[in-house]
């Protein structure tokens, strides 16, 4: 039997919190910055957690975790 290997993006991309949760960065803030609100922008800082409804493809991509 294979090893099971976790998926490189996904392994720098999320975390996972103590709680079980998981913590992704927020997109849209990479590049094109000038057309974008500095309220869109200043809104768009820190982390939150990934969306119940997508918790399973994570946690399929992250199976050590």
């Amino acid at each position: 039997m294979p090893k099971m290997k976790t998926k490189s993006s996904a392994k720098k991309r999320f975390r996972v919190r103590p709680g079980g949760t998981v913590k992704r960065g927020q997109a849209f803030k990479r590049h094109i910055l000038t057309k974008k609100t500095t309220k869109n922008k200043r809104q768009l800082r820190g982390s939150v957690g990934v969306h119940e409804t997508n918790m399973a493809s994570v946690s399929r991509m992250l199976p050590t975790a």
